[in-house]
């Protein structure tokens, strides 16, 4: 099914991760592999910004920009090299490519010809700003149209899939990608419904269950009332589990602002990647 994965790396201490996955997924599955890093110009547009509003009021030269963009080059060409280091180890098909631009833009571009995208839970900022979800990753997982798994800083192999399914188009979508990564896998499959309406979530159960039967994979079903982030992100974490396949970002914007996405909450909680389906 993911033929085409394309791995978005940066450098940081995530980018190992997602080669990892992306190793991973690629054998199961005999895909090809795309590599992605991009050397994000809003630099120039920041320093530009402090150079005529800022405290100190001196606007970059053309030699600093010059500089900066060989400095960025280099530093791209060695993120690929190693990375193609690695893929070439395990007889892997890929190619590489670098862009100069917005990250968010890049990464969504590029995605138009894949069938699967992995990058990491933060960037190589991480150590400058105490969020616990970047916000590339947060600004591509609302916009993206194709699964993206979001990776945590260490890599795990995925022996243990958890799926949150609530009877919508994106957890169907969530449910279908799931079952071929743990078929692929030989992973055992965890259906979580979380709700408070008992008679609700036994349909939503039997409606997974009836799905995933024709996979070769062990399934197990549970029904739990309370708020779905924390549920789905405690389940996942005392089972040890090695992915959450969710469908992303289901409610509109006006409730999000009113009740908080469940999508980024459980992106923060997680102890292990996320797999977002739209």
């Amino acid at each position: 099914m993911f033929k085409n994965i394309l791995l978005a790396v940066d450098g940081s201490n995530y980018s190992d991760t997602v080669i990892a996955h992306g190793i991973e997924l690629a054998k199961a599955f005999k895909s090809h592999i795309s590599v992605l890093t991009v050397s994000d110009i809003r630099i120039f547009e920041w320093a530009s910004a402090i150079g005529a509003d800022g405290f100190v009021p001196v606007i970059p030269t053309g030699i600093y920009k010059e500089e900066s963009s060989r400095l960025l080059d280099e530093k791209s060409d060695k993120i690929l090299a190693k990375t193609a280091h690695l893929l070439e180890k395990e007889n892997l098909a890929f190619e590489t490519s670098k862009v100069v631009g917005a990250p968010v833009d890049a990464i969504l571009e590029h995605s138009l010809t894949a069938d699967l995208v992995i990058m990491g839970k933060r960037g190589e900022y991480e150590r400058w700003d105490n969020k616990a979800l970047g916000a590339t990753v947060e600004s591509v997982g609302r916009s993206i149209r194709k699964p993206l798994i979001v990776s945590k800083r260490t890599f795990q192999p995925i022996r243990r899939v958890l799926i949150a399914y609530d009877g919508s188009d994106h957890a169907n979508r969530a449910l279908q990608y799931a079952g071929h990564i743990a078929e692929a896998l030989c992973a055992q499959i965890h259906i979580l419904v979380v709700t408070d309406d008992r008679e609700l979530g036994e349909h939503f159960a039997k409606e997974a269950e009836n799905y995933l039967i024709n996979y070769q994979v062990t399934l197990q079903t549970t029904i739990q009332e309370g708020s779905p982030d924390k549920v789905i992100c405690e389940i996942a974490a005392n089972e040890k589990v090695d992915l959450i396949a969710i469908g992303a970002y289901g409610r509109s914007r006006i409730k999000e602002t009113i009740l908080g996405s469940t999508t980024e909450h459980i992106l923060r909680l997680s102890t292990c990647p996320v797999l977002l389906a739209r």
